[in-house]
């Protein structure tokens, strides 16, 4: 079965981590571009981090930028977001995203994406 199921998510204080992974199971994450977006409530969905699996190139949004890193183990078909200094306003529910790429391109818009996985909520609060 051709799925990615995320885990990792939980409630956190603020300045605090948590890692997300991001499994893919079903297909091998080569020439793909991984995607993690997250939704808070009432707002829009937004693309927070991208990786393409070949290249290994990476996109951070500019509210996460120097705090979160992505990185992919291909070993274990795995795709990692580590959080660092949460804040607030990062509680959401993260999803984890992918699509096939030709060279290495990364897409940053959800709607080009056409496998998601089912969401790990991150809450910070103290």
């Amino acid at each position: 079965q051709v799925q990615l199921v995320e885990s990792g998510g939980g409630l956190v204080q603020p300045g605090g981590s948590l890692r997300l992974s991001c499994a893919a199971s079903g297909f091998v994450l080569d020439y793909y571009v991984i995607g993690w977006f997250r939704q808070a409530p009432g707002k829009e969905r937004e693309g927070v981090s991208f990786i393409s699996s070949s290249k290994n190139t990476t996109y951070y949004v500019a509210s996460v930028k120097g705090r979160f890193t992505i990185s992919i183990d291909n070993a274990k078909n795995t795709v990692y977001l580590q959080m660092n200094s949460l804040k607030p306003e990062d509680t959401a529910v993260y999803y984890c995203a992918t699509r096939r790429t030709r060279l290495g391109y990364l897409y940053l818009q959800s709607y080009e994406y056409d496998l998601w996985g089912q969401g790990t909520q991150v809450t910070v609060s103290s």
